[in-house]
């Protein structure tokens, strides 16, 4: 049921960004799907490289619970419920990676699509409508494409970009290194319980920041964040260090959120 809403959502949101003038209900919808089934894609690849990882680790998980959200996001992503103890940081380390790098495998070919797809133009005095931040890859692949960043011009995202962004943007918010979301996975088997414990407070803190002065959005994910909790439980073995591979898959994770992060991701100009 979750996840027809979320596709639901994410269609109607894909239809606002895809349609000048509403001619038919039934267009808006179609032309909606250039933007949800991407973007539903990324989700669903997300999450079932951390269900398959979780199974195949003999690891009592759940299918992927998704979250509708109102336009202009469509979603807030998607989860699993892991219901049995992780045991060591090797298997919290892929389980936590396993999401992100997975789903940014189909997300960042889609995003340079979408970017071919798209346009550029000079940039013509205070721009209108709803503005998309940026991100460090999505400003490399702007360049590539144009000759430009898209603080110097003005860029016509296509409905297919605009998914990939939104898809990369879920993958940054899930690698946030908060208590049990894949980032806090991800710090906690690189740096063990203390340290992970102080970067996640910090970050939590930034978070905050950036939702009383720069989007309120952070806000709600926060509070969202805090329910589920901002403590990471240990594993059965926390003292087993990572292995070469295992530091390899957190690094990775570590430099996709960096290049993925954005800040202010939604203004609206004027």
């Amino acid at each position: 049921m979750l996840f027809v809403a979320t596709a639901i959502t994410t269609t109607v949101v894909g239809g606002l960004y895809a349609n000048d003038t509403v001619d038919s209900w039934f267009w808006f919808l179609v032309r909606g799907t250039v933007f949800s089934v991407p973007l539903m894609t990324i989700l669903v690849v997300h999450e079932m490289g951390h269900y398959l990882t979780g199974r195949r680790h003999l690891l009592d998980v759940t299918p992927p619970f998704f979250i509708p959200a109102i336009p202009p996001l469509g979603t807030f992503g998607a989860f699993i419920k892991i219901r049995s103890p992780i045991p060591n940081l090797r298997v919290l380390m892929e389980v936590g990676a396993a999401g992100p790098i997975a789903g940014a495998v189909v997300a960042i070919p889609l995003l340079a699509v979408g970017i071919i797809l798209s346009d550029a133009r000079p940039l013509s005095g205070q721009p209108s409508g709803i503005s998309l931040g940026s991100s460090v890859i999505l400003e490399l692949m702007c360049f590539l494409r144009f000759g430009v960043f898209s603080f110097n011009a003005e860029i016509m995202l296509h409905p297919t970009a605009i998914a990939a962004w939104f898809g990369l943007f879920v993958t940054a918010m899930n690698l946030l290194p908060v208590g049990q979301l894949d980032g806090g996975h991800v710090i906690y088997a690189l740096f063990g319980q203390r340290r992970a414990r102080f970067i996640g407070l910090v970050a939590y803190g930034l978070l905050l920041l950036l939702g009383i002065f720069f989007w309120f959005g952070w806000l709600f994910f926060g509070l969202l964040v805090f329910f589920l909790g901002l403590k990471h439980p240990p594993p059965f073995d926390p003292y087993t260090p990572l292995d070469r591979t295992g530091r390899i898959l957190g690094w990775i994770a570590v430099l996709l959120f960096a290049l993925t992060f954005v800040p202010v991701p939604i203004s609206i100009p004027g």
